[in-house]
C-alpha cells in the first residue's frame, strides 16, 4: 500500500479531531452532524446554550435545522411561521425585488407590502432549499482511492463527487424524486467527505420588502461599517402542492405547512447574552499560508478593486440620470460593489491586524514540530506551497484581471457555441439544423436584450474597461483581440467597440434578421462580437490549462498541511473551512473598541437614523412617513425599556458571505435578529479570526417587526408568527 495513501485513509477516520491553531473564543463554523462526536455542543452549553444537541440537529427527528435553509443561490433564510413564511435580508431578496420592479411599480424605491396571499408575487428564478439528510461517505471515497479507482486529487473534484452522489441517490429512499438534489463535498481539505440530500422548493413568492431607503439605508458608505442603522430584511413564502411536496408554480399550490418554525423573542438583549447563528457560510480560507495570503492581496484583490472601481463609477453615472437605468442596474451595482469594498477592507485589515506575521508564527511552529519527525512530507509542505504560489501568482493576476474586466461587467458577449454550430451546419449544408439554429439565434437575442440590459450603458462599460485592463496586463499577455485592434482599427479601442455594438450580428434586430436571411460562415467568422468573445474565451482556457495542475498540487499540499496541524495540536473539537454547507456558530452580544479612545456600543437605535438623515444623499434618505413615526416615538411592543427603538446590534459570531439572512438566536433557539454584515475592522476574518475585533452586525428583530407592522401595515403577517414577550 502506498504510504501516503495509507496515511490519508487512517487520518481521515480521525479527522474529527483536527483543530485550527490556537482556537480563539467564539471562533468556529461548526458542523452540526459532528456536535456530539466532537463534544462541540458542550462548548456551546458552557458559553450559555440552554438546549441539547438533538434540539439543534436531529437526523431522526425535528430540530432547529429544519427551520433554516438556503435562500436563492447564495444566502440563508429562516422559517418564521407554520405557513412557510421566510425571513431573509433585503440584499438577499434584492434581485427578486428588482425583477418585480418597473418605473410604474418601483418596489425598490417604495417597498412592497402584500395585504393578502393573493397579492404575493411569484418569483420564477427563486428557490428555498432544505437540508434533508447528511451522510458521511469518507469511507467510500477512501476505498476508491485505495483500490486505484480514483486519484487522491481527483477524489476532491466535482466530476467524481457528482458521480458518487448520484449513484448513492439511486440506491436510497430518494430515488426518482426530482426535487431532491444531491451534493457531495470534501471537508478538512479532502480528509473527510459528506453527502447532502437537499429538498428544493421552486415556488417561492415575494411577501414584503421595505423601500431601499430602509433596507439599504447607509448604502456603500455604511457597508461593512458600525454603527449601523439598516433595516436589511425581506420576506417570502414557500408554496407547495397539496401534499406538501415541491412543485412548479401553480395557482393550485398552497403555503407550505412547515414542520418547524422559529419563535420570535422581543424581550430584548443585553451585553454578554449568548447568541448563535445557523446558516450557510460560503467560503473561508483559514488555513492559508503567508505566501498564499500575499497572493490573495496582490493577485486577486488588487485587479478586482481596480476593475470594479472603474465599472461602478461608469454605471453609477448612468443610474443617477434615469429611473429606468437605476432599476435595471440596481442588482448589478449591488453585487459588484459589495465585494469591491470587501476586497479593499480585506487588504487593509490584513496589514492592520498583522495577519501575515501571525501566519508566519504558525508556520514557524509547524516547521519546528515537523523537524523533530521523520516525515519529509510535513517538513517540505510549506516550502512546496510557497513554490507553487510563486508559479501561480502571475497566472492568477491575469485570470482575475480578465474576468473582472470583461466576463463580469460586459454583457454583450457572443454565444460562441451557437456561432460554431451554425458555421458547421452551413458548411455541411444541413438545412434542418440551420433552421433550428435560426430559432436559437432569435432566442439568444431575446435573452441578451432582456429588461435589464441597456446597450448604451454596456458600450460605455467596454470603453471604460478596455484601457483599465491594458494598464493591468502587459501587451504580450493580452488576448488576441488587442492585435486585431492594432492591425485593423488603428489601435483605437473605440473603433473596435463601435464595430461590435453597431455592426455585429447581434447588435440589432435588423442586423440579426439580415444575417438569418442570408447566413454565411464568413459573416460568423468576421463578426466583431465573435472575434472579441472567442479571444477572451481562448485566453481564459489558456490560463485555466496552466492553473489546473498547480491547483491540483496545491490541494494535496493543503491536505498534508492540515493533517500536520492535527498532529501538532491536541485533539480538540474542530471546524473545516466554510463551503456553503450548514454550520452553527456561537458567541455573545458584545461591544468593542476598534482603536484607542473609541468604544462602540453593542446596539443602535432610531436616534441614529435621524442623526444620519440627509435627503440630499440617496444613501441616507428617510421616508417622510418613517421620519414622523420615529420622531413620534410610538414604537408599541417593539420599544426597549427606555422607550427607544432598537435597530441593529453586534455579536461575536464567526460568519462570512452566505450567512446573510441567517437567524440569530438566543440560548433557547428563539429568534432575536437577522445577520446581514460584518464590521470593517475584521474584513480579514475569512483568513484569520480576530477574537478582539471580529463582530457580526445584526438586524434587531424588533426593528424588523416595527417596520413590517407599523410602517408597512402588515399586522396580519405578525399574527402568523409565534411572538414571545
Amino acid at each position: 500500500m502506498n504510504k501516503l495513501i495509507f496515511r490519508v485513509v487512517v487520518l481521515a477516520l480521525s479527522m474529527t479531531t483536527v483543530i485550527t491553531p490556537a482556537l480563539r473564543a467564539d471562533e468556529g463554523m461548526w458542523l452540526l452532524q459532528l456536535m456530539k462526536e466532537q463534544h462541540s455542543v458542550e462548548l456551546m452549553q458552557a458559553a450559555g446554550l440552554q438546549m441539547d444537541a438533538d434540539a439543534l440537529y436531529n437526523p431522526n427527528g425535528v430540530s432547529l435545522k429544519d427551520a433554516v435553509g438556503i435562500f436563492g443561490n447564495g444566502c440563508t433564510g429562516e422559517i418564521i411561521s407554520g405557513e412557510g413564511l421566510i425571513l431573509t435580508n433585503h440584499h438577499c431578496g434584492y434581485s427578486a425585488i428588482q425583477q418585480h420592479s418597473s418605473v410604474e411599480h418601483d418596489y425598490l424605491t417604495n417597498g412592497f407590502w402584500s395585504k393578502s396571499r393573493s397579492e404575493e408575487l411569484s418569483s420564477p428564478d427563486l428557490s428555498f432549499t432544505y437540508v434533508d439528510k447528511i451522510v458521511d461517505i469518507t469511507s467510500q471515497v477512501s476505498k476508491d482511492i485505495l483500490e486505484g479507482n480514483i486519484s487522491e486529487a481527483d477524489a476532491m473534484g466535482n466530476e467524481y463527487l457528482s458521480k458518487v452522489a448520484n449513484q448513492m441517490k439511486e440506491n436510497s429512499e430518494y430515488k426518482g424524486l426530482s426535487y431532491i438534489r444531491v451534493l457531495a463535498l470534501p471537508f478538512y481539505a479532502g480528509n473527510k467527505t459528506y453527502l447532502f440530500y437537499m429538498k428544493v422548493y421552486n415556488d417561492v413568492r415575494m411577501v414584503a420588502a421595505p423601500p431601499q431607503s430602509v433596507g439599504k439605508f447607509g448604502g456603500e458608505t455604511d457597508n461593512w461599517m458600525w454603527p449601523r442603522h439598516t433595516g436589511d430584511f425581506s420576506m417570502f413564502r414557500i408554496y407547495a402542492d397539496k401534499e406538501g411536496n415541491p412543485a412548479k408554480y401553480s395557482e393550485e399550490n398552497v403555503p407550505l405547512k412547515t414542520k418547524k418554525h422559529l419563535a420570535i423573542n422581543i424581550g430584548g438583549i443585553e451585553d454578554g447574552d449568548y447568541a448563535m447563528v445557523m446558516g450557510f457560510p460560503g467560503s473561508t480560507e483559514r488555513y492559508l499560508t503567508a505566501s498564499e495570503i500575499s497572493e490573495l492581496m496582490n493577485a486577486v484583490n488588487v485587479p478586482r478593486i481596480t476593475a470594479r472601481t472603474a465599472y461602478l463609477n461608469c454605471i453609477h453615472n448612468f443610474m443617477i440620470k434615469s429611473d429606468k437605468t437605476r432599476i435595471q442596474y440596481a442588482t448589478k451595482y449591488a453585487h459588484s460593489s459589495n465585494y469591491w469594498k470587501n476586497a479593499i477592507g480585506m487588504n487593509k485589515a490584513i496589514l492592520k491586524n498583522k495577519v501575515l506575521d501571525k501566519k508566519l508564527a504558525i508556520q514557524k511552529k509547524f516547521q519546528e514540530v515537523a523537524a523533530t519527525g521523520q516525515d519529509t512530507l510535513y517538513q517540505d509542505v510549506i516550502k512546496n506551497i510557497d513554490a507553487n504560489v510563486e508559479l501561480s501568482s502571475d497566472l492568477m493576476f491575469q485570470y482575475i484581471a480578465l474576468t473582472e474586466s470583461f466576463f463580469r461587467p460586459i454583457e454583450f458577449l457572443a454565444p460562441v457555441s451557437l456561432y460554431k454550430n451554425m458555421a458547421e451546419a452551413l458548411k455541411d449544408k444541413d438545412k434542418k439544423q440551420i433552421k433550428e439554429l435560426k430559432s436559437e439565434f432569435l432566442d439568444a437575442f431575446d435573452d441578451l436584450y432582456n429588461k435589464d440590459y441597456d446597450a448604451t450603458v454596456d458600450r460605455q462599460v467596454a470603453l471604460t474597461l478596455y484601457p483599465v485592463y491594458a494598464d493591468l496586463i502587459g501587451a504580450d499577455k493580452r488576448p488576441s483581440f488587442f492585435k486585431e485592434i492594432a492591425e485593423n482599427y488603428k489601435d483605437e479601442y473605440k473603433l473596435f467597440i463601435d464595430a461590435i455594438y453597431d455592426h455585429s450580428i447581434m447588435a440589432s434586430k435588423k442586423n440579426l434578421n439580415d444575417f438569418l436571411a442570408h447566413p454565411s460562415v464568413e459573416a460568423l467568422e468576421n463578426d466583431p462580437q465573435a472575434i472579441f468573445t472567442n479571444s477572451i474565451v481562448n485566453k481564459l482556457r489558456e490560463l485555466q490549462k496552466a492553473r489546473v495542475p498547480l491547483a491540483e498540487k496545491l490541494a494535496l499540499y493543503h491536505k498534508t498541511y492540515i493533517r500536520g496541524l492535527n498532529q501538532m495540536n491536541s485533539g480538540k473539537p474542530s471546524y473545516p473551512d466554510a463551503n456553503f454547507t450548514m454550520r452553527l456558530t456561537y458567541g455573545h452580544v458584545k461591544s468593542y473598541n476598534p482603536k484607542d479612545g473609541v468604544h462602540y456600543n453593542y446596539y443602535t437605535t432610531q436616534q441614529g437614523i435621524l442623526e444620519k438623515e440627509d435627503n440630499t444623499s440617496e444613501e441616507f434618505v428617510v421616508p417622510a412617513k418613517l421620519h414622523d413615526m420615529l420622531v413620534a416615538r410610538d414604537f408599541g411592543p417593539y420599544a426597549m425599556k427606555d422607550g427607544n427603538l432598537p435597530v441593529c446590534f453586534l455579536t461575536t459570531n464567526d460568519i462570512t458571505g452566505g450567512n446573510s439572512g441567517s437567524p440569530v438566536m438566543n440560548s433557547r433557539g428563539e429568534l432575536i435578529g437577522c445577520a446581514f454584515d460584518g464590521n470593517w475592522e475584521s474584513l480579514s476574518g475569512d483568513i484569520h479570526f480576530d477574537d478582539q475585533l471580529q463582530r457580526c452586525i445584526r438586524l434587531d428583530i424588533r426593528y424588523m417587526l416595527f417596520i413590517l407592522d407599523k410602517f408597512g401595515g402588515c399586522h396580519h403577517l405578525v399574527e402568523e408568527m409565534t411572538i414571545i414577550k
